[in-house]
């Protein structure tokens, strides 16, 4: 049993030493993303425990993601009709299916997703399976609805340590910390953030939820 575990061990650090970090983490969302499917049909959510709330976050985007699987399926009817050669037919196809199974598997892991807020107090932010920042209740200094509409990528981190993840180009959420945290972006970056702001589509409810477990108990 040491012997299977020592290989698989011996396995991973050649792999890692041989493929890139973005190209194995581009790997792992796609098995956290087909994964999601699962759950989505079976209407399941991932790491969501007993007493935890969670918050929804993909109401800016899903009309977005809707229109690109249209897009997807009317492209891949269309180069069916066009495309005379059976050999490029058949690699356009897969490219095409590919490309709705792939846009399919990022909003179902959106949607299996959520944020957290914990029953201890913490919160935990996400973005599918590309994000996900765990902020233990201790480190949590304030927590507000703040609506903004920012510039940038999803992940996008400013000199002042300032963290947004950017969901259908809005932030509805600021949370300020005690002290900065470590983070990982989609393709294995890290850095550092003293303010996460994050959407969240009833942000109210969150921030509501997130200060009723922070705050200190009143002695009786």
């Amino acid at each position: 049993m040491s012997g299977g575990t020592g290989a698989v061990r011996a396995a991973r650090i050649a792999a890692a030493a041989v493929v890139p970090l973005p190209v194995r983490r581009l790997f792992l969302h796609e098995l956290r993303g087909a994964a999601s499917l699962g759950r989505w049909a079976a209407r399941r959510t991932h790491g969501v425990g007993e007493g935890d709330l969670t918050a929804a976050y993909t109401g800016p985007q899903t009309a977005m993601m809707y229109g690109l699987l249209f897009v997807s399926v009317i492209e891949t009817v269309g180069l069916a009709v066009l495309i005379p050669w059976p050999a490029v037919h058949r690699i356009v196809l897969v490219l095409d299916l590919y490309g709705i199974v792939v846009v399919l598997a990022l909003h179902a892991a959106c949607v299996t997703r959520p944020h957290v807020v914990g029953a201890d107090g913490s919160l935990r932010i996400r973005y599918g399976a590309l994000f996900d920042l765990r902020l233990p209740a201790d480190r949590i200094a304030s927590v507000r609805v703040d609506r903004r509409y920012p510039e940038g990528r999803l992940v996008t981190l400013a000199d002042d340590g300032t963290l947004d993840l950017i969901v259908g180009g809005q932030t509805s959420v600021t949370v300020e910390l005690t002290a900065p945290v470590g983070f990982l972006r989609p393709l294995g970056a890290s850095g550092r953030a003293r303010t996460v702001r994050f959407h969240a589509d009833d942000p109210r409810a969150l921030v509501t939820a997130l200060r009723e477990r922070t705050a200190p108990a009143t002695p009786p």
